[in-house]
């Protein structure tokens, strides 16, 4: 928390542990039951109940509001020593988030306030906490699921996108895609009628097999059919008999006429 300038005497930083799920926000964060009787973390002017302590500073005072029962525990403001750009506070909680019949799992946020020494408030600052025996990890853990749940959106979409000659309805027409190109990406493309599919399929089938085939293969496979065209054609002209009116020779008359 930051100040632009200093705060009237006698101010107090006040630390608050409250749930941050709405359907939990009316309950008392406090330890539980097993740590709030064990003899080994219960030294000190710290209520046995109470989460969060203040380690290092003996002006610290915990306090339990009577109309709410919420905990909390304040210091007086410090201002930062000289050379020195904050004063450091160090808060200690006295449960893990996982134990049984205290947090439970639930997420909190600890709530910290600047306020005057009769109550007025100054300033607020909120952070959530996660306290862990093992932080190291949990957060290895956290990133490997958050990794899971990115790989799980990413492949939810590119499931839609199928490839374009197979649509779902036909198995028959199932192959999986061998484009050399750079796009890998598939798509699915619907089409109405089985003579209109068949066409499709036909189109995309010599797509894929000019993929395989080298440009230099291409060029004279081409150049070949061309060939072979011109000369089904010159065959078929000179096949064709000619087409126009017979001219007619008058039959000449003999000398016995």
């Amino acid at each position: 928390m930051a100040v632009s300038s200093s705060p009237p005497p006698g101010s107090v930083l006040r630390a608050t542990a409250v749930y941050k799920r709405s359907e939990h926000v009316a309950e008392v964060v406090r330890r539980c039951p097993h740590h709030e009787r064990s003899n080994d973390s219960n030294e000190g002017p710290a209520p046995p109940g109470h989460l969060l302590r203040v380690e290092g500073n003996s002006r610290a005072l915990y306090h339990e509001d009577s109309n709410t029962q919420r905990h909390s525990v304040v210091v007086p403001y410090e201002p930062p020593q000289v050379g020195s750009e904050c004063t450091t506070v160090l808060y200690n909680y006295m449960c893990n988030s996982s134990c049984m019949g205290g947090m439970n799992r639930r997420p909190i946020l600890t709530i910290i306030t600047l306020e005057t020494q009769d109550g007025q408030l100054l300033g607020r600052r909120t952070f959530e906490v996660r306290v862990c025996a093992c932080p190291g990890r949990d957060r290895k853990t956290e990133e490997s699921n958050f990794r899971k749940q990115q790989e799980s959106k990413t492949s939810g979409k590119t499931l839609t996108k199928r490839s374009m000659k197979d649509p779902p309805s036909h198995p028959e027409a199932s192959k999986k895609s061998k484009n050399s190109s750079s796009d890998d990406e598939i798509y699915t493309l619907q089409v109405r009628g089985r003579e209109r599919y068949e066409f499709l399929k036909k189109i995309n089938d010599g797509l894929e097999l000019s993929d395989l085939v080298p440009p230099v293969d291409q060029e004279k496979y081409r150049q070949k059919l061309l060939s072979k065209a011109c000369r089904k054609e010159r065959d078929g002209a000179a096949a064709e008999p000619k087409r126009g009116k017979k001219r007619l020779v008058k039959e000449e008359k003999s000398d016995s006429d």
